[in-house]
């Protein structure tokens, strides 16, 4: 069943970008129950198996129906580009209670008995308490199983807000929607969601928030009702290789050709990176990177070009068959 989003005049020049280590820490959570999307974290599941096993991750679980709603206000929309965790966890404990409390009613009511369990009851009896405890998991959950990769993790989704701003510049919102997703389609305005549930929103001037996640595929989520904005989640380009160590997909003779120092950071530059992140991904001094990256950008095999603050690498096509050996 299909999901439609409706667009405005306004809402085209409202569409932008963002990341979450909130949302991110929500869908980890969800991972650890989510067989179907394991398979590509499976070097993350076996290093924090045991932080893990220490946390009661149970009352969060309990919102995360199969089908269903999560309450937004575990994870609202982030308000600008890249927020801090710590802005973020500031929004959910100040959730109005009365508001968090529907909020936890609609989730509680896609799991049959979910409402009426002992838990589900504690939560719609003290609607306050329960935001304040769940804040704290979230935090709990944000440091034990988020926080350790999180550059890492920011890189890759950086990256690909780099990437998918370009398709935006270059082909307009339908080649954009078109290519996040196989279950998204665009036509006379209309972002459509296939497989979703039955629902239709008009935008009404607010745009709509992209975000890409790490841990979502290989879903796409829409949703986020009023007062949130509009926001369709969707999984990140690059998340096959996330956990693979860059040095054990370069080819030995690339090794001998330019080093093993400036052969990694051209083997990890398989999605467009900055010097932090491929410092953070390969172990080594961004002063390191930067120098090899200048090297490799002299010899024709990386481009850079600036993304706001940042600059972003990408290999050139001669970069490229290098680096497929």
């Amino acid at each position: 069943m299909p999901f439609h989003m409706r667009f405005g005049a306004d809402d085209l020049l409202r569409c932008r970008f963002a990341v979450s280590p909130l949302w991110e820490t929500q869908e980890a959570v969800r991972t650890l129950r989510r067989p179907d999307r394991q398979s590509h974290h499976l070097p993350w599941l076996r290093r924090i198996r045991d932080a893990a096993a220490g946390l009661d991750l149970a009352p969060l679980w309990l919102l995360m129906p199969a089908r269903g709603h999560t309450p937004d206000f575990l994870a609202p929309p982030p308000g600008h580009p890249c927020p801090r965790i710590d802005e973020e966890l500031g929004r959910v404990r100040s959730a109005d209670p009365a508001r968090a409390r529907e909020d936890l009613a609609l989730s509680l009511a896609a799991t049959p008995g979910a409402a009426a369990s002992a838990r589900g009851r504690a939560m719609l009896d003290d609607p306050a308490r329960a935001v304040k405890e769940l804040a704290d998991l979230l935090e709990l959950a944000w440091r034990a199983l988020v926080e350790p990769d999180w550059p890492r993790l920011r890189a890759l989704l950086e990256a690909d807000v780099a990437f998918h701003t370009r398709r935006l510049a270059e082909g307009g919102l339908e080649r954009l929607f078109t290519e996040l997703h196989p279950r998204l389609s665009w036509a006379d305005s209309v972002l459509t969601i296939h497989h979703h549930g039955r629902h239709s929103r008009d935008l009404g001037g607010s745009g709509l928030l992209l975000m890409p996640s790490v841990f979502c595929w290989p879903d796409v989520v829409g949703g986020f009702e009023e007062p949130w904005q509009p926001t369709l989640v969707y999984p990140a380009r690059g998340i096959g290789g996330l956990w693979t160590d860059p040095a054990g997909r370069m080819p030995d003779a690339l090794a001998r050709l330019l080093g093993r120092g400036r052969a990694a950071v051209l083997a990890a530059l398989e999605e467009p990176a900055t010097t932090t992140g491929l410092a953070h991904r390969l172990g080594l001094a961004p002063s390191s990177v930067s120098a090899h990256l200048s090297a490799l950008r002299d010899a024709g095999l990386l481009t850079a070009r600036r993304q706001g603050h940042q600059v972003l690498y990408e290999r050139t096509p001669l970069g490229i068959a290098l680096a497929a050996g």
